[in-house]
C-alpha cells in the first residue's frame, strides 16, 4: 500500500479518538469521578483496598478519610513485596514490569509499578493522544510516510525473581504493537543499547539515511543526537538529513533552555515543537495546541488526580483537593491514583493552571526541586524564565545549570550561587548576573522582598562551567541518557558542590 495512502488511514483513525476527548472536555469532574470508582472497585479485594475499605466508598470525601496520603517511602515496602512475590497487594492483579529511576527520594533506586492496564490504557493511550491532537491541528501532516527517531533510555530491561524492570522507555519499548514498532527507529536492539555513548553513534548510523519525519526524547540528550547527526553527516542543520521532518514530542526537562538550540538546529518556521507530560508513574498531559507551552490534562486514562496547594503542603500530612477546586495559576503538588495500584501518591512534580475548562497545566517544579533557604520560595518555573530573559539581554546561550543557596556566615549575607554552562558565553558576565537578578525580583515578589536593600540576600553570582562538566559528572555516576537529569535547583549544596568537585 502506498505511504500517502497509509499516513491517511493512520491520520483518520487517530482523529476519531478526538470525540472521546471532547467527552472529558465537557464533563471533566464526571469523568474523574467515575476514574476513581472504577479504580476502587478494581482493588477493593487486595490487600490495600481491603485494608482501607475501598468496597465501603462512594464520595471523594470517603476517599480522603479512608485512604492516606502517601509517598515513595512509605509506599516502599509494599511495592518491594509485590515486586518480589507477584501477590496482588496494591492491584488486582499481578505486576510483571517496575520501572526503575532514581528519582529524589532518600531510596537509592525507586521502582515504580507499571501494570498491564497502565501500559495499554496510560502510557500507550498517551502516546496515542499526542499523535491525535498534533495531527488534529495540521491535518496535512505527513508523519506517517515516515518514521519516529525515537530516544529512550539506556537500560535494557532485567529480570527480577517475580518481575522485570528497567526505564520506562525500555518498558514501553518491549510492549510496543508492531505497527508503532515498524515506524519507529533504530530498532529495538539499537534503541535498548545500555552504553550511552556507544548507542548514540549506533542511533546516527541507522537513522541518517532514513525518511525521520518526526522526533520524540527528552531535549538534552536528544540534542546530543542532533549534534552529532551534523558532525557525521558534515551537514548545516538537520533539515539538510531529513527534509521531512515536521515536529518534535519532547518532555522530561523544561524546553525554554534548550529551544534557541533547536531553532538553530531546524531553521524553519513551519516546524512544530509538542510537548508531553508523562513520568515512570503514568502519562498525564499533552499540548493540545500549536504554539503553545499549554499542556491538556488528560482525565480518562485510568488516573484520579488531585492537588495540594504548595503555600500549605507539608508532605504526606497535607491536605488535598480534587480537580473541581483547582484555581488558576496556583502552584499545586500533583497527587495521583492510578491503574497500577499507587494509591494517593505524591509524584513530587509542582503544576499550576492556566485554564480550566479545558484544564491545562504547566509543570513548574519538583516539591523538593526548589530553593527557600531564606524565604525566597524560588521555583524552576522562576529560573527558567529570568535566565531566558538575561540570555536575550547579553546575547548568551545555556547549555546546562544548577544553582543552590550560598548559606549566611558571621557578618555576611546568604546568596544564590549558579553554576552555569554556557553554549555561548554572555558578551559581559557581570551584566548577565544582574540581569538575572533584575529577572528574578521581576518574577518572584518573595525573591524581590529577600533581596531589598540586600537584608536577606545580596547579589547572586555566576560560576562558569567548564565545556561538559555536567555530562561528565553524570558519566561518572553512570547515568548517561534517558530519563537522568540535572538537578537545576537545590535547597542544599549537595549536588552543586558534587559537580564542582567533579573537575
Amino acid at each position: 500500500m502506498a505511504l500517502p495512502i497509509i499516513n491517511s488511514i493512520i491520520s483518520w483513525f487517530l482523529v476519531k479518538r478526538k470525540h472521546q476527548i471532547e467527552l472529558f472536555l465537557k464533563y471533566p469532574f464526571e469523568v474523574q469521578n467515575e476514574q476513581l470508582q472504577k479504580l476502587l472497585k478494581t482493588s477493593s479485594k487486595t490487600r490495600y483496598g481491603k485494608e482501607h475499605s475501598f468496597k465501603h466508598i462512594k464520595s471523594y470525601n470517603a476517599f480522603q478519610q479512608e485512604v492516606p496520603l502517601v509517598n515513595y517511602e512509605s509506599l516502599s515496602k509494599l511495592i518491594e513485596e509485590q515486586r518480589n512475590t507477584g501477590e496482588a497487594v496494591l492491584w488486582k492483579n499481578k505486576i510483571k514490569w517496575y520501572a526503575k529511576s532514581s528519582g529524589t527520594t532518600n531510596a537509592k533506586s525507586k521502582f515504580i509499578p507499571v501494570s498491564d492496564e497502565a501500559i495499554k490504557q496510560c502510557h500507550f493511550k498517551g502516546g496515542k493522544d499526542m499523535l491525535t491532537l498534533f495531527i488534529d491541528n495540521n491535518r496535512n501532516a505527513k508523519l506517517f510516510t515516515g518514521k519516529n527517531l525515537r530516544l529512550g533510555g539506556s537500560n535494557a530491561v532485567y529480570q527480577n525473581n517475580e518481575s522485570c524492570f528497567g526505564d520506562l522507555s525500555a518498558i514501553i519499548i518491549e510492549n510496543l504493537p508492531m505497527w508503532a514498532e515498524i515506524n519507529s527507529a533504530p530498532k529495538k536492539e539499537k534503541a535498548l543499547m545500555s552504553e550511552w555513548e556507544v548507542k548514540i553513534d549506533a542511533i546516527v548510523k541507522a537513522t541518517v539515511n532514513e525518511n525521520i519525519t518526526s522526533l520524540a526524547g527528552v531535549p538534552s540528550w536528544m540534542l546530543i543526537v542532533l549534534e552529532r547527526v551534523l558532525t557525521y553527516t558534515g551537514k548545516d542543520h538537520i533539515l539538510e538529513v531529513w527534509p521531512n521532518l515536521e515536529v518534535y514530542f519532547h518532555g522530561g526537562v523544561n524546553f525554554t533552555p534548550y529551544k534557541e538550540h533547536y531553532k538553530k538546529l531546524i531553521p524553519s518556521d513551519t516546524f512544530k515543537y509538542y510537548e508531553t507530560y508523562n513520568a515512570s508513574e503514568g502519562f498525564f498531559a499533552i499540548q493540545d495546541q500549536d504554539d503553545s507551552d499549554e499542556m491538556l490534562l488528560m482525565l480518562d486514562y485510568g488516573i484520579f488526580y488531585e492537588f495540594i496547594p504548595m503555600d500549605e503542603y507539608k508532605g504526606i500530612d497535607s491536605v488535598a483537593i480534587p480537580l473541581s477546586k483547582v484555581k488558576i495559576d496556583k502552584n499545586y503538588a500533583l497527587v495521583i491514583t492510578t491503574n497500577a495500584g499507587l494509591w494517593r501518591y505524591i509524584i513530587g512534580d509542582t503544576i499550576k493552571f492556566t485554564s480550566t475548562f479545558p484544564h491545562r497545566i504547566k509543570v513548574t517544579g519538583r516539591t523538593k526541586h526548589f530553593i527557600n533557604a531564606f524565604g525566597e520560595e524560588l521555583i524552576i518555573e522562576n529560573a527558567n524564565q529570568a535566565l531566558k530573559l538575561a540570555c536575550d539581554k547579553t546575547n548568551a546561550l545555556i547549555k546546562e545549570y544548577t544553582a543552590a543557596p550560598v548559606f549566611m556566615e558571621y557578618q555576611k549575607k546568604g546568596a544564590h550561587e549558579w553554576l552555569i554552562e554556557f553554549e555561548k558565553h554572555p558578551n559581559d558576565l557581570k551584566e548577565f548576573t544582574k540581569s538575572l537578578d533584575e529577572a528574578l525580583k521581576n518574577i518572584n515578589s518573595d525573591y524581590e522582598a529577600k533581596r531589598y536593600g540586600d537584608m536577606t540576600l545580596r547579589s547572586p553570582f555566576v560560576s562558569v562551567a567548564e565545556n561538559n562538566l555536567f555530562h561528565n559528572w553524570l558519566k561518572n555516576k553512570n547515568k548517561l541518557g534517558g530519563q537522568n537529569k540535572i538537578p537545576r535547583l537545590y535547597n542544599d549544596r549537595t549536588f552543586i558542590d558534587e559537580i564542582k568537585n567533579s573537575i
